[in-house]
């Protein structure tokens, strides 16, 4: 019985530890393209308010800095 147990904390332990990592990875992952396609969505949004006329342009300098913002937290996260 003794034996059994030590087998299975030798076996499951690791095993554990890789599942959760492998688990912080995916979340890791998703969260890096959620923040990559928010700042696609922004980008666009950006290019669309500057083609628009009577644009206020504090909304677009502060949509600007939001994307700035995204990309800053994309590179720091891949980096």
């Amino acid at each position: 019985m003794l034996q059994g147990s030590v087998t299975e904390t030798l076996i499951c332990g690791p095993l554990e530890k890789l599942t959760h990592h492998m688990e912080d990875y995916m979340a890791f992952d998703a969260h890096l393209e959620t923040l990559k396609r928010k700042h696609q969505a922004m980008s666009e949004a950006v290019e669309s308010a500057q083609r628009s006329p009577g644009i206020d342009d504090l909304q677009v300098a502060t949509m600007k800095k939001e994307k700035l913002r995204l990309k800053e937290e994309i590179v720091r996260l891949s980096a």
